[in-house]
């Protein structure tokens, strides 16, 4: 692989090296024969100019239509109009005071045209575009190099158009193919009938037809699925080989006792998955394994009844959650639910209970130094807390079980540091009530065995939801508030979610500091937050929203805010208020997203729906309908009928399906976000791979790879394949494996 790691100054100069790396974050030979063509012209498939955005960087093949030199009126110079066309639509290229361009700029000739796509007097059009003639007479070589196969169009930058970016990747190839190494097995290659990764190569960057792409593309698919699955099962062997101390269920303890005291009965669902977790603690390996659930299928019950099997075996539980309102949420709901078994060595309490302890970042001293106390002894066996947990003054007497509650808010880091606090590796069951396609699981949580709870528990009623056009027929908003009155009336609550906090935020100085702050990631509200700010408003805020609705349509009705920003102990007592029914109607960001159980809560109001992603919507929708009462969830949106964005609202009203709305979330986002790139701000490695669409590639990688990793767990006989996986792995990349 050493052609591949060679820099980029080596083949193409320092000046050119320095414009792909600056735009394109391309350093090797490596990285730029791995940018594959975004799209393919052939002559006479002209681009479609309909599909074209204001402020986008595009690249299109298309005809010279007419060409007109407009002299500027008393002064000097001149302005160059030139309209080109698909035969549908046209777009006008500019040229300022470069007449001469009318002697090569000739009707009738079609050409790659670049540039940033802006608006004049209503009409799309590129200022001083580069462009390349395709034309059969053209002095350049572009005509003859493109002959007979497809034109790749690549993702480019403004200082480097498509047809240079594809020259130097013409010179890589011509030069450096030949020293290419060869990362799958040769055994493999033959089973799946794939070329070689040289001869892929060169037909994902000139291929002479489609099927020669798709020769190309089946190749590179095993590429990114294999390697990124031996990664991923060595991950696996290293953790199955740790020593674990089996902590299997026993009678008479915790466990019996608390299920005895249950009011109600298991799902099937709850009973299945907690054999699958008993399971896996009885054995002398630690337990990897991930509990993925429906809004309200009860993971939480699931998880307490792991930590109690724990705590009979002789260690100690704990349970990681990202926000200090969700652990004061778990801390409180496991202790109602405990009751007595909750208060062990207290008075009153039950002679075979434990403590249950609270740590997070904004105790105060003396309650610190108890809890700290509480769980280095073990008198503490079940601890929930925050990134508290992982600080160094924390530790154990014996930490046998971790839980990590919304894995996509952690990196693996941050759970590997945890667990590094037991004396042997601890078990670990990660949960997240983000539906995740099976493919995803596959391939973000391929380390862990997975566990899906799909079925609500009896009792759960139904959440209807309905999207309020808000502009088209405010009269709708009108009914919504009232409809909110009604709630309460009938003695239940409401929320209001809002995806700004509002007030000091509003000062762009404190704004951009503010925004580095842990719990405000509540405020990123989805890929389109913010999208179009200049010709939309800002989104609505908690802080403005309340006081309109103090002063207006929820006037008499007590409301109270809940955001990232209130200090712990106002959260908390907001959230101890709003659960007592001290509270009719709560106006929130985000930061209710997940965990927060007030069944008695039945109306949500999400203002500016638009504005967080499907999967979110479906998590904040999940705080309502948690009783016996139905739930009634409103998306209130200004966006047109027929916009994608519209579209997408009408998805999520249209189902409570979870994972069938967790596709269509993935199917309207790049992969690079759903595999983890907008957490770690790099690039995914994922180009040709679609974890949509592969389900069999990736299902198969993941089979070969068990089983090559089983027979060589080093890559000792592999080393081609090993300096491939390092190229994954190193340091810019490792975040992409690492934040689920």
């Amino acid at each position: 692989m050493a052609a591949l790691d060679e820099p980029l100054t080596k083949l193409v100069g320092d000046r050119t090296a320095k414009v792909l790396a600056d735009g394109l974050k391309l350093r090797t030979v490596g990285d730029l024969l791995h940018h594959y063509p975004r799209r393919y012209a052939e002559r006479g498939e002209l681009t479609s100019l309909d599909d074209l955005q204001v402020d986008e960087h595009v690249t299109v093949l298309a005809r010279i239509e007419k060409v007109t030199l407009i002299p500027f009126r008393g002064r000097k110079g001149d302005r160059l109009e030139v309209i080109v066309t698909d035969g549908r639509s046209k777009l006008t290229l500019v040229f300022f005071n470069q007449g001469w361009r009318q002697k090569e700029l000739r009707p009738g000739a079609q050409g790659l045209f670049a540039g940033k796509v802006g608006l004049f007097n209503r009409t799309r059009q590129l200022a001083s575009p580069d462009y390349q003639l395709l034309d059969e007479e053209a002095d350049s070589g572009t005509a003859k190099q493109f002959a007979g196969r497809l034109i790749p169009v690549y993702p480019a930058s403004a200082q480097l158009p498509s047809w240079k970016l594809a020259k130097a990747v013409e010179l890589a190839l011509d030069t450096r193919l030949d020293e290419v190494g060869e990362p799958l097995p040769a055994e493999l290659r033959a089973d799946r009938a794939l070329i070689g990764l040289p001869e892929a190569l060169e037909l994902i960057h000139r291929p002479r037809s489609r099927a020669e792409l798709e020769r190309a593309k089946d190749r590179l698919r095993w590429d990114e699925a294999f390697v990124l699955q031996i990664a991923l099962a060595q991950r696996r062997a290293a953790a199955g080989a740790l020593p674990a101390k089996p902590r299997p269920v026993r009678t008479g303890g915790l466990l019996e006792a608390f299920d005895a005291k249950l009011p109600f009965t298991l799902t099937a669902g709850q009973q299945a998955v907690g054999r699958e977790i008993f399971a896996d603690l009885a054995t002398e390996h630690p337990m990897h394994r991930l509990l993925q659930g429906e809004v309200g299928s009860g993971k939480t019950l699931v998880a307490l009844r792991a930590m109690l099997a724990v705590v009979d075996a002789g260690g100690q539980a704990v349970l990681l959650a990202p926000t200090e309102v969700l652990a004061q949420q778990h801390h409180r709901s496991i202790v109602e639910m405990m009751g007595e078994l909750a208060e062990g060595g207290m008075i009153g309490g039950s002679e075979i209970g434990t403590k249950v302890a609270l740590l997070t970042g904004s105790m105060g001293m003396p309650a610190r130094r108890k809890m700290l106390s509480d769980m280095a002894c073990g008198n503490a066996g079940i601890t929930i807390g925050t990134h508290a947990l992982i600080e160094d003054k924390v530790q154990f007497q014996d930490l046998g079980l971790v839980v990590v509650d919304e894995q996509h808010r952690f990196g693996v880091e941050q759970r590997d540091a945890l667990r590094a606090k037991g004396g042997q590796p601890p078990h670990l069951l990660v949960m997240t009530a983000t539906p995740i396609p099976r493919t995803v699981a596959m391939t973000v949580f391929g380390d862990l065995e997975t566990s899906v709870l799909d079925q609500l528990p009896a009792g759960r009623s139904p959440i209807s939801s309905h999207v309020v056009p808000a502009l088209e027929k405010p009269n709708f908003l009108t009914r919504a508030w009232e409809r909110v009155r009604e709630e309460v009336a009938k003695g239940h609550q409401a929320y209001v979610v809002c995806p700004r906090i509002g007030d000091e935020e509003d000062d762009p100085k404190t704004a951009k500091k503010k925004r580095k702050a842990p719990e405000d990631l509540e405020e990123l509200t989805g890929e389109d937050a913010g999208a179009g700010s200049d010709e939309r408003r800002p989104p609505l805020s908690v802080v403005e929203t309340a006081e309109m609705l103090a002063k207006g349509p929820l006037a008499g009705l007590r409301l109270e805010i809940l955001h990232g920003r209130l200090a712990p102990e106002q959260k908390d007592d907001v959230m101890r208020r709003f659960a007592a029914g001290q509270v009719d109607v709560l106006v929130a960001t985000t930061v209710i997203e997940v965990g927060v159980n007030v069944p008695n809560s039945t109306a949500m109001v999400i203002m500016d729906a638009d504005r967080f992603g499907v999967s979110q919507l479906h998590q904040l929708r999940g705080r309502v309908g948690r009783g016996s009462a139905p739930g009634l969830c409103l998306l209130v949106s200004e966006m047109p009928a027929g916009s994608a964005a519209r579209a997408r609202l009408d998805a999520v009203a249209g189902t409570l399906d979870g994972f069938e709305l967790s596709r269509i979330d993935l199917e309207q986002r790049r992969e690079g976000d759903v595999l983890g790139q907008a957490q770690s701000g790099v690039r995914s490695s994922l180009k040709v791979l679609s974890v949509l669409d592969d389900e069999d590639v990736i299902a198969a990688a993941r089979e070969e790879a068990a089983r090559l990793i089983a027979a060589d767990p080093e890559l000792t006989d592999h080393q081609e394949l090993r300096a491939e996986l390092a190229g994954l792995l190193d340091e810019d990349r490792a975040a992409y494996l690492e934040k689920g």
